[in-house]
């Protein structure tokens, strides 16, 4: 397996798009070797605990309500041509997403990290709901085969939020000032929400080097 290191944030747009252009290539190709792990990073590290009113929210980023429709519009069609069908107009709060990534971690220790990503991109870009709420967090925990119990006793408290701050900080400190970003064998950086063709592309190379491995003579052979 060759390792796959995913930076990104449940409330970003493009990784949404990102994932979903990824997915369909590894469903094109069954036996590809990837080991999907998601990281923290948070587009909005600053934003208040309860979050805030989206409007407000993208109109004081873009400068006012035609610089946030202009700014929308590539997401708007790059959505559109991945297949994705996202309700902008149901989002009502912009979160703040220390929680929704507190989850993402305990997930990943369960072994149901992924689950538990598209959960989180489906309830905010498709149903509106709020992430950044813990009662919300735990029902999509529980969808995503978690225990429920568990992960809102967690939430109530302040386990790992150093750890995901760290975590955060630390990509910010190697260059990442973006995402999505993907990270390939710890080596090969591809940044944004790229096509499924390059990833095919990707799996495919990767494919053959490891046939070429595999088929290469032992040079301690007689």
């Amino acid at each position: 397996m060759i390792k796959l290191d995913i930076l990104s944030d449940p409330i970003c747009p493009w990784c949404f798009i990102g994932w979903t252009y990824l997915a369909r290539a590894m469903e094109a190709r069954p036996d590809h070797p990837f080991d999907i792990e998601w990281h923290p990073f948070q587009l909005n590290p600053d934003m208040p605990a309860g979050g805030m009113d989206r409007r407000a929210y993208l109109e004081a980023k873009f400068g006012g309500q035609q610089g946030a429709v202009e700014a929308y519009m590539p997401v708007v069609e790059n959505a559109a041509r991945a297949g994705l069908e996202i309700d902008f107009e149901a989002i009502a709060r912009t979160p703040n997403t220390l929680y929704a990534h507190r989850l993402l971690h305990w997930a990943g220790l369960e072994g149901r990290q992924t689950p538990t990503k598209l959960a989180l991109f489906r309830a905010y870009f498709q149903q509106g709901r709020d992430i950044g709420d813990r009662s919300v967090l735990a029902d999509l925990a529980a969808d995503a085969g978690l225990d429920r119990a568990m992960i809102a006793q967690l939430l109530e408290g302040d386990a790992d939020a150093e750890d995901i701050r760290a975590r955060d900080a630390h990509a910010r400190a190697r260059g990442v000032t973006g995402v999505p970003t993907f990270i390939i064998a710890g080596q090969h950086v591809l940044r944004g929400a790229q096509p499924t063709d390059l990833w095919t592309r990707v799996i495919d190379e990767i494919a053959e080097q490891i046939a070429g491995q595999d088929t290469a003579p032992d040079p301690g052979a007689s």
